[in-house]
Formats: structure tokens, C-alpha cells, sequence
């Protein structure tokens, strides 16, 4: 399983409007992560679970599209993040997180413009 973080952001209005200029000006993400630390006997599939680990990124950015490319962005809050937990007692794998989707294809993206209503560009894959 692959399930590296790539997520990605559009520039313009995400909604079929072509905005002009683009009109993007911060990025907010606030995610949860689940993970298991699991050894795998190859030969028999089996899974001998480890650890659990839970743990929140945060992240505040702002963006000025006009700037010149590497100069576009820039952490707004410097947030303290919260160190990865080992959960003292380990919680059972569901069975969904041995296949896909993996996290990327789980992942929403929502446009909450400054007036208006929050509309869903795109709905998790799953």
C-alpha cells in the first residue's frame, strides 16, 4: 500500500468559475492520522501488529498567487504541533485500512470562500 501525503490545491475558484486574478489566499488543514507499526510474515500474510500511533498536523498558510514563483507562500501561524501519541494499548486494524482507499484518495476538498456558502470541489473517493 501507498499512502504517502500528496494533496494538492488549485489556484482559482474550484466551483466552474474561472476566476482572474486567482483569488487564493490561505491554505488551513487540521488533520488526524491512525497509523500501525505491523511486522508481515511474507510467507503467510501474517500480521503481527506492533504499535498504534495517532497524531494531528496543523498547518496556517498564506498565499499571494501575483508574488513570483517561491516567494507565493508563507506560514501564517507558526502552530505548535502535538507530538505523535503510542497508544499504551493497541487498537484493532479495520479492515478498510489494509486496502484502498488510502489516505490521499479519503482526503476532501472544500472552498470556503470569505462570503457565501462552503461548497464540496471534491468528495472523498471511497
Amino acid at each position: 500500500m501507498n499512502d504517502n501525503f500528496c494533496p494538492s490545491v488549485t489556484w482559482r475558484i474550484p466551483t466552474g468559475t474561472h476566476s482572474v486574478p486567482p483569488l487564493l489566499s490561505s491554505i488551513h488543514r487540521d488533520q488526524r492520522f491512525t497509523t500501525w507499526l505491523v511486522a508481515m510474515n511474507e510467507a503467510t500474510a501474517d500480521i503481527v501488529m506492533l504499535r498504534t500511533i495517532r497524531w494531528r498536523m496543523q498547518l496556517a498558510i498564506e498565499v499571494d498567487p501575483e508574488k513570483p514563483l517561491g516567494q507565493r507562500a508563507c506560514i501564517m501561524d507558526h502552530l505548535t504541533q502535538e507530538q505523535p501519541e503510542i497508544l499504551a494499548m493497541n487498537e484493532p486494524i479495520p479492515p478498510n485500512a489494509l486496502v484502498k482507499p488510502n489516505a490521499n484518495d479519503a482526503q476532501v476538498l472544500i472552498w470556503r470562500p470569505k462570503r457565501g456558502k462552503s461548497v464540496v470541489v471534491i468528495p472523498p473517493k471511497y
